[in-house]
């Protein structure tokens, strides 16, 4: 969900491009500065999710590709991408590696673990 503020900016300063899958709306300004390049931005469905903007989204954002992605187009192209999984952080769903106080806080020893030296 975007700002006021950006929604202000959006409506007076920006250029509908696209929808992605997710729902997400690409803009970007309608009239440049000059000698600068127009700003492009997202205005996320929801709940702002960066995760959520597809790699030719990103590219088209970040300036490497100036070519507007197909509407519809989806983002897996091979078969050994998997689908878009939010961002899990601060959740009981998030990556907790073993060794972790969260799951006991033992881990397996192993040769790079720390020796304290000893005076002979």
């Amino acid at each position: 969900m975007a700002t006021f503020g950006t929604r202000l900016f959006t409506l007076f300063r920006g250029q509908y491009i696209g929808r992605d899958e997710f729902g997400n709306t690409y803009y970007q300004e309608r009239r440049a500065r000059k000698g600068v390049k127009a700003r492009r931005w997202v205005v996320y469905k929801g709940m702002a999710e960066p995760t959520k903007v597809p790699p030719h989204w990103h590219g088209w954002l970040h300036y490497t590709s100036n070519q507007v992605p197909l509407q519809g187009k989806p983002s897996k192209n091979y078969d050994w991408q998997k689908e878009h999984l939010p961002n899990a952080t601060g959740t009981k769903a998030r990556y907790v590696p073993q060794g972790h106080i969260s799951k006991g806080g033992k881990r397996a020893t192993s040769s790079a673990d720390y020796v304290a030296w000893k005076p002979e």
